[in-house]
C-alpha cells in the first residue's frame, strides 16, 4: 500500500465531536516523511534497549543466569526458522500479486503449513529438555515465548507486504525494547525482581503487547478468501523456493546456536555468562549495520542490477563496502576503549578473568560483518546458490574448527573457531562475487 493510499484510508475523519485518538490514529494523521523518520527512531531506540538489557542484566543477574538467558535467545531465535521454515519469502510475493479480497486463500494455506511445521518441530525441541541442554524450569516459558515471537514475527512480515513498516515499527519496540528497559528499571531499583523468570516474563508480556497491535491493525486489511480450501500444492510449490534458502539460513545461525552450547560444554553455565555478555555487546555492530548501512543501500543494489546499469551499481557496491568497513573500524575502536571501564563498573571478577574472549568474539562479528557487502552483491543479482554453500560449509568448518582447537585451547577455542568459519565464508563469498560479477560484466558490454 503507498503511503498516499494509506493516508486516504486510515486517516480519522474531522469531526468537532470526535473522540481523541487513539495512538493507530495519531500514526495514521502524520505525513508519509514524518512515520518514516519515526520508524527509523524507533528501530535505533529499539537497538539502545537491547543493548542496555544485556550490559545491565551481567551487573543485577548472577552469571549463571546470564548464561542461561543467552541460550534461550539464541535458542528461540534459531528454533523460529524451524517453525516459519521461511515460507513468508513465497507468500509475500504471491499475496502481492493479487487484490486483498483474494489473500486469505493463500494465508490460509500457509497456516496450515505452520500447523504441520508446529506438529513436527515441538516434540522435537523437547529433546533440548530432555538432554539437559535447557534446564525443565524453563520449559514452559521457552515454548509460550517461541510461539509469541513466532506469531509477532509472521504478522510483522504480512504488515511489512503491505506497508506498514510504522506499525512493525512499534511493534518490534514493545517487543524488543520497551519492555527491556522498564524490566532493567524494576530490577535496578528492587533486588527482590532480580532473576531470571521476570526477566522472562516482562519478554512475554512484551511479546503479547505487540501482537495485539498488530492483530488490531490486521482487522482494517478487510482480507478475503478464507473460505477457500488449502492449496497443498500451492504450498509444495512454495517450499520448493523456501527449502534451500532456508537450509543456509539455518547453517549459518546454527554456528551463532551451537558455539553457545558447546561453551557452556566446555566451560561451565558460570562462564558461559561472560560469552553472552561479550557476544551481545559485539552483536550490536551487526544491528548498527543493518538499521544504518544494508537497509539503506542493497535495494539500490537491486534496482541497478536490474536496469543493468553496471557502473552505478560498482558506486554503489563501493559505496557499500566504504561504510561498512568504517562503521566496523569505528565500532571496534570504542568498544576496545570501552570494554575495560565496562567491565570494571560491573564488578564482577568471571567477566574480568574471561576478557580474552572479548577481541575473538567481537573479530567473529566484524568478519560476518564484512562477508555481507559481497552478499548483498550477490543477492541483488539473484545469485543464491553461492551463498548457500558458503553458510553450509562454514557450519561445517565451524564444527570442524572447534573440534580441533577446543583440545588446544579450551573454551577459548570456540570463538576462534567461529572466526575461521566466518572468514572462510567471507573469503567463499567474495570470491564468488568477483567471478559472477566479471561473467555478467562482459556479457553486458
Amino acid at each position: 500500500m503507498s503511503e498516499e493510499t494509506y493516508d486516504q484510508e486510515y486517516r480519522p475523519a474531522a469531526h468537532p465531536f470526535a473522540p481523541c485518538p487513539t495512538f493507530m490514529g495519531i500514526f495514521a494523521m502524520m505525513s508519509a516523511s514524518y512515520r518514516r523518520l519515526l520508524s527509523v527512531a524507533l528501530r535505533s531506540l529499539t537497538l539502545g534497549c537491547k543493548f542496555v538489557l544485556v550490559f545491565f542484566l551481567a551487573r543485577l543477574l548472577n552469571p549463571e543466569d546470564l548464561g542461561l538467558y543467552g541460550l534461550m535467545v539464541v535458542t528461540v531465535s534459531y528454533a523460529l526458522y524451524v517453525l516459519g521454515f521461511d515460507f513468508y519469502t513465497y507468500t509475500t510475493r504471491e499475496l502481492l500479486k493479487y487484490d486483498r479480497s483474494r489473500w486469505g486463500e493463500f494465508l490460509k494455506s500457509q497456516v496450515a503449513l505452520t500447523a504441520v511445521l508446529y506438529a513436527l518441530a515441538m516434540p522435537g525441541l523437547s529433546i533440548l529438555f530432555y538432554q539437559d541442554l535447557l534446564p525443565w524450569a524453563l520449559l514452559s516459558w521457552f515454548f509460550a515465548l517461541l510461539v509469541l515471537e513466532h506469531l509477532n514475527q509472521e504478522l510483522s512480515r504480512l504488515l511489512v507486504a503491505v506497508s506498514e513498516q510504522l506499525t512493525v515499527s512499534v511493534m518490534l519496540f514493545v517487543r524488543s525494547g520497551a519492555w527491556a528497559i522498564l524490566v532493567t528499571a524494576l530490577m535496578y531499583y528492587d533486588e527482590d525482581y532480580r532473576t531470571l523468570p521476570v526477566v522472562l516474563g516482562a519478554w512475554l508480556i512484551g511479546g503479547g503487547v505487540a501482537m495485539v497491535i498488530a492483530l488490531h491493525k490486521l482487522s482494517r486489511l478487510n482480507i478475503g478468501g478464507w473460505r477457500a480450501d488449502v492449496d497443498w500444492r500451492w504450498i509444495a510449490t512454495g517450499l520448493k523456493v523456501a527449502v534451500p534458502l532456508v537450509i543456509a539460513t539455518l547453517a549459518l545461525r546454527g554456528i551463532s546456536t551451537v558455539d553457545r552450547y558447546w561453551f557452556e560444554h566446555t566451560a561451565g553455565l558460570r562462564y558461559l555468562g561472560a560469552y553472552v555478555l561479550f557476544g551481545g555487546l559485539s552483536a550490536a555492530l551487526i544491528s548498527f549495520l543493518d538499521a544504518g548501512v544494508f537497509s539503506f543501500i542493497y535495494p539500490n543494489l537491486i534496482k541497478l542490477h536490474h536496469e543493468k546499469k553496471v557502473n552505478e551499481f560498482n558506486d554503489e557496491l563501493k559505496k557499500l563496502m566504504i561504510h561498512t568497513v568504517f562503521v566496523s573500524l569505528a565500532f571496534s575502536i570504542i568498544a576496545f576503549l570501552a570494554i575495560d571501564p565496562m567491565l570494571e563498573w560491573l564488578g564482577k571478577d568471571v567477566y574480568i578473568q574471561q576478557r580474552d574472549l572479548f577481541p575473538w568474539i567481537l573479530a567473529g562479528t566484524v568478519l560476518s560483518g564484512l562477508s555481507m557487502i559481497p552478499h548483498y552483491g550477490l543477492y541483488a543479482k539473484g545469485i543464491d546458490a553461492p551463498i548457500i554453500k558458503s553458510h553450509l560449509v562454514g557450519f561445517v568448518v565451524f564444527c570442524g574448527s572447534a573440534w580441533i582447537l577446543v583440545d588446544q585451547l579450551g573454551a577459548l577455542g570456540i570463538p576462534v573457531a567461529v572466526c575461521v568459519a566466518q572468514m572462510m565464508i567471507l573469503c567463499w563469498k567474495t570470491l564468488s562475487f568477483v567471478l559472477q560479477h566479471n561473467m555478467l560484466s562482459s556479457r553486458i558490454y
